[in-house]
């Protein structure tokens, strides 16, 4: 939550892509790490008096529940949604948390998840003998040797 916005942190384009294509992939519709209130560690959405944020208490738009009759995503529907009390967040965004939608995802998709970690390891393994093909090549042409 605390590298959400921050520009110049490295992780930071990584952990916008993972945190909103998480809900976009998986459709888990969850909405910080543990719920909501996650986002109190970034300094855009914590409720203290201290943030001059118009996002001040807010929640991000990936956490919105959308809504079918609207063709163009609000960007501003998670805009001082924690200043209400929890109960009528039900009806705004959503209140799990990411941590435990991924916890119920992986066991259903865990043949999928198995599949594309052997894929990537395949593709590794692959480039590693290439590598090594390219290099004994090279130290035979140093030898004088031709191959």
């Amino acid at each position: 939550m605390h590298y959400y916005r921050y520009s110049t942190a490295e992780v930071s384009c990584w952990y916008k892509y993972l945190l909103f294509s998480y809900n976009i992939v998986f459709w888990n519709h969850c909405c910080g790490a543990q719920g909501p209130d996650d986002w109190d560690f970034n300094i855009y959405f914590n409720c203290s008096s201290e943030s001059k944020s118009r996002e001040k208490c807010g929640v991000p738009f990936s956490c919105c529940i959308p809504d079918p009759a609207q063709k163009v995503v609000n960007t501003q529907c998670g805009y001082d949604v924690r200043k209400k009390s929890k109960s009528q967040w039900d009806d705004q965004i959503f209140v799990k948390g990411c941590i435990l939608a991924l916890e119920a995802w992986l066991p259903r998709n865990i043949y999928i998840v198995a599949g594309v970690f052997i894929a990537i390891s395949l593709l590794q393994i692959f480039g590693i003998f290439l590598a090594r093909t390219l290099i004994s090549d090279i130290e035979a042409v140093k030898a004088g040797n031709a191959f």
